[in-house]
């Protein structure tokens, strides 16, 4: 079990948003208008720089100092000032104010009983009330001071989004300054409590102040697991310059040891990328090294011509069991090295890889691992020939496999291809010819078998189809199509059981599947045929602003000729006239329930192949439920019954989710996965969210699968805690759960920005 606590606080003083949920839930803060000082009756305020002045009664001295009464009010371009008693000094060229001061400019207003103003702008305020006026924040400082250089400095402040007479959580800070120009804050002695109880200090804080970046140390996260004990991490952000930043973590794990991690981001004219990283230098429990590395980068030299490069390395196994969370993440089998430059113009498409992977599963044979292909290159042109219609295409495909067992070696295909197409209002009609030749250059093969094989063979494809419509609706705006399809196609049979088995399989079959002349992937196995597919698909939307209701398909494959090629030598042949027949059906936009169903059924056995449907209910954003089941036949080696570890067995789950309200602020989130031939929970999930006026606090629970090794079936279970605390308008406190949640639960959305 691991219990997951993450304190994590990066505060953007004053400049935090309020979601809709709460900004409903908040009463309105009172706070007293200043229209008529903002803005004289005759027009808008003055940008002249001068001194406009309003008073019942003044009174002016012979050196140009002025005392004026009643209500005064003092405007300069956006900013005003209104007290009940104005003193002006001439020679200081300053304001002093008493009674009830109110100050405001465009981004602050402030409520004093004493201060001064000065003509230059800047101004000093008292024992001060302040109020943000263009987000949610208010608070008091003994003492603010506004300069006219854009700076502003508080001391002695308390600050909240809470409204007046709520104080569930207050910052305080000994001093606090600003620089709007800079767009750079720093405060000082800084105490955040929630509901009275201090939750975290620290004695200097730099920050931004709006979007942009500053270098600094971003606020610790802790943390505790059973596997690493308890976890600190201390981040520190370089702004290294507009375009890069680094962020290192230096951390401590208890059960382990020191830890640093990197982040390493770059943006330049025309490139992005992002270099991330962690070491343990000397594991505790494992007796060594432990790191991560990936590298992720996307470079454009000129239009045409792109490089995309990832390339991920852990030092051991175990890495992600040891150090992720979830089990898409802690049963990672491979990691994949690649990198890729792509060209493509008018007439070309290319694209050269070099690829390689990490096996993290190190059960899987060796005799069963992925090939490296180092390098590969793929080259698709087009040339139009007499017409626009008639087309000469070339498809080919060089590659170079490598691996320490098995045969090993290059293999070149070439596929040149004549295609007529002609499209019309409601039909279309495309016949292809071509020629398909595979040549290898081998090395490492068994005894008697050749080092240089060879497949040549034709190929022919009739692609057609019609699309009737109709007006539905009972008003007729709606249209229903009826969209007919064949596709018939001729391979003649070649023995290809002298052919490596390098990068090909045999996909699961889907509408895709369908339509294809080759029912392998890959270029190692071509698979013969005399075939055709027909299908019908209807489609029911909105023809005015094309909002598709319902989309259903059905289709089935009539051989003509049993095929005979296999994906490996022995494989049974299956002697059938016609595939399985596929359907998928979506409905959608139906009084907020939706539909998917994808289904395969075998007509010869009479069974289900394979099956999910899924079914969602969600009547509005913050409101939605799912439930899906998922079937397929044969796909996952038996770990209970008789036939444990012999046969295959089915794959039976259901999956069902949701995120719902109970009351106003009380929200519920959960999921369930279960096995029905394991009789196990795959992952589980159970939080409440409680939302208050001006925070809210998240608690989730997960369970979940953290492996499931092929030749002995479900693996362990992890467990894992975690708590997110929001301040609304100042950050989070917490581990940000909100991207998994949209991931775990179809439909779910936060509906705000973080």
């Amino acid at each position: 079990m691991v219990f997951d606590f993450r304190a994590a606080l990066a505060i953007m003083l004053f400049t935090g948003t309020m979601d809709a949920g709460a900004a409903d839930m908040c009463p309105a803060t009172p706070a007293r208008a200043l229209a008529p000082v903002l803005a004289p009756a005759n027009g808008p305020a003055p940008s002249d720089h001068q001194i406009h002045i309003d008073s019942n009664s003044a009174t002016f001295a012979a050196d140009g100092n002025a005392l004026l009464n009643g209500r005064v009010t003092v405007r300069q371009d956006a900013r005003s000032l209104a007290a009940d008693s104005v003193t002006y000094d001439k020679l200081k060229g300053q304001f002093k104010v008493l009674g009830t001061v109110e100050f405001a400019d465009p981004k602050l207003q402030v409520t004093s009983q004493s201060g001064t103003y000065d003509t230059a702008g800047g101004a000093n305020f008292n024992e001060a009330s302040f109020q943000l006026l263009d987000r949610p924040g208010h608070g008091v400082a003994h003492e603010i001071a506004i300069r006219p250089d854009g700076k502003l400095s508080l001391e002695q402040v308390r600050y909240t989004t809470c409204p007046v007479g709520n104080q569930d959580w207050m910052l305080q800070a000994s001093s606090i300054n600003l620089d709007t120009v800079l767009q750079e804050g720093d405060a000082r002695g800084v105490y955040l409590r929630f509901k009275g109880v201090p939750i975290l200090y620290t004695p200097i804080i730099s920050f931004p102040i709006g979007n942009i970046r500053k270098s600094g140390f971003l606020f610790p996260t802790i943390g505790h697991s059973s596997n690493n004990g308890v976890e600190l991490s201390a981040p520190y952000y370089f702004n290294l310059a507009p375009n890069y930043d680094l962020t290192l973590s230096p951390g401590f794990l208890s059960a382990r040891g020191v830890q640093l991690g990197a982040e390493f981001r770059f943006v330049t004219g025309n490139s992005t990328g992002q270099i991330d990283g962690t070491f343990l230098p000397s594991d505790a429990i494992e007796r060594g090294e432990r790191s991560y590395f990936r590298m992720r980068d996307m470079t454009d030299f000129k239009p045409g011509l792109r490089l995309d490069v990832d390339v991920a390395s852990v030092s051991d196994s175990h890495y992600f069991q040891d150090f992720a969370v979830g089990s898409e993440q802690t049963s990672v089998t491979y990691l994949e090295r690649r990198a890729n430059l792509f060209y493509f113009d008018d007439t070309w498409r290319v694209n050269a890889q070099l690829q390689n992977f990490q096996t993290i599963d190190t059960s899987i044979d060796a005799a069963d691992r992925p090939y490296s292909r180092v390098p590969r290159v793929q080259a698709q042109g087009i040339w139009p020939l007499f017409s626009s219609n008639l087309e000469f295409m070339l498809a080919s495909e060089a590659v170079n496999f490598l691996r320490t067992t098995g045969p090993s070696g290059v293999r070149l295909d070439l596929s040149p291809e004549l295609r007529w197409s002609r499209r019309g209002a409601g039909y279309f009609f495309e016949p292809s010819a071509g020629w398909r030749f595979t040549q290898y250059d081998l090395q490492n093969v068994g005894p008697g078998a050749p080092a240089a094989p060879t497949r040549s063979l034709p190929f022919v494809r009739l692609d057609t189809g019609l699309t009737f419509e109709r007006d539905a609706g009972s008003e007729g705006q709606r249209t229903q199509t009826l969209e007919p399809r064949l596709v018939y196609s001729y391979v003649p049979y070649r023995s290809q059981t002298s052919l490596p088995l390098f990068d090909t399989g045999l996909p699961d079959f889907n509408l895709i599947e369908l339509f294809r002349t080759n029912r392998f992937v890959g270029a190692d196995r071509v698979s013969d045929a005399d075939q055709l597919s027909a299908g019908v698909t209807t489609r029911l939307f909105d023809h005015v602003t094309g909002q598709q209701y319902l989309s259903a398909t059905l289709g089935q494959t009539r051989y003509f000729r049993d095929p005979r090629v296999t994906l490996l030598p022995g494989d049974p042949l299956e002697s059938k006239r016609t595939s399985d027949v596929i359907a998928q059906i979506s409905l959608t936009a139906y009084k907020s329930w939706s539909v998917n169903l994808d289904y395969d059924w075998n007509p010869y056995s009479a069974q289900t192949e394979k099956s999910a449907i899924a079914v969602q209910y969600h009547p509005s954003p913050e409101r939605v439920a799912n439930l899906a089941y998922r079937f397929q036949q044969d796909i996952a080696v038996c770990a209970t019954g008789a036939r444990a570890g012999q046969n295959l067995c089915p794959l039976k789950q259901w999956d069902g989710s949701f995120a719902w309200p109970v009351t106003r602020r009380w929200n519920t989130v959960g999921r369930l996965v279960y096995s029905l031939q394991d009789r196990q929970i795959i992952e589980r999930l159970a939080g409440f969210e409680y939302r208050s006026c001006c925070w809210r606090v998240q608690m989730l629970q997960r369970r979940y699968v953290d492996s499931r090794p092929i030749s002995t079936g479900p693996g362990g279970l992890d467990t894992s805690y975690i708590l997110q605390l929001e301040l609304t308008g100042l950050s989070s406190v917490g581990k940000p759960e909100n991207s998994f949640l949209e991931r775990s639960i179809r439909g779910y959305s936060t509906g705000d920005s973080q």
